[in-house]
């Protein structure tokens, strides 16, 4: 039951993304070429609702559904994480004007195109498993 609840609340995300044209690359164009506040102000409200939710569950020491307590691990300040992990995303998205999440948006609304950076993204993933401990963190 819970895996339904799981997937409704998934698709729903896909189609508030769809709807709100997050998933179309001509947004995405638009705000890597500054013509338009559209995703930055979409991006910036999320992140806003984001920090004030994570606020929220660390002040109220929030408990997730089975009852227990959610901890949020305090992540490690280094530099290079970020810089290398940001240029590799920012490139990919730049590249094929998608980034994970309007992957599967766009597959869901029948852009099969969209499998060929599915698949790069899963082959991605699994290159990050098998070189995680050779690169800077």
């Amino acid at each position: 039951m819970r895996s339904l609840i799981y997937i409704v609340l998934g698709v729903l995300f896909g189609i508030t993304m769809y709807k709100a044209e997050t998933a179309s690359w001509f947004r995405i164009v638009e705000m890597f070429q500054f013509q338009s506040f559209y995703m930055y102000g979409f991006m910036g409200s999320a992140l806003i609702i984001g920090v004030i939710g994570t606020q929220i569950i660390k002040r109220k020491s929030a408990k997730d559904v089975d009852g227990k307590n959610i901890i949020i691990q305090p992540k490690d300040k280094s530099v290079s994480r970020y810089l290398f992990g940001g240029i590799s995303f920012g490139l990919g998205w730049a590249l094929i004007g998608a980034c994970p999440g309007p992957i599967f948006v766009l597959l869901g609304a029948g852009t099969y195109s969209i499998i060929i950076v599915l698949l790069a993204a899963l082959t991605g993933t699994w290159l990050y498993g098998i070189l995680r401990d050779k690169l800077p963190h």
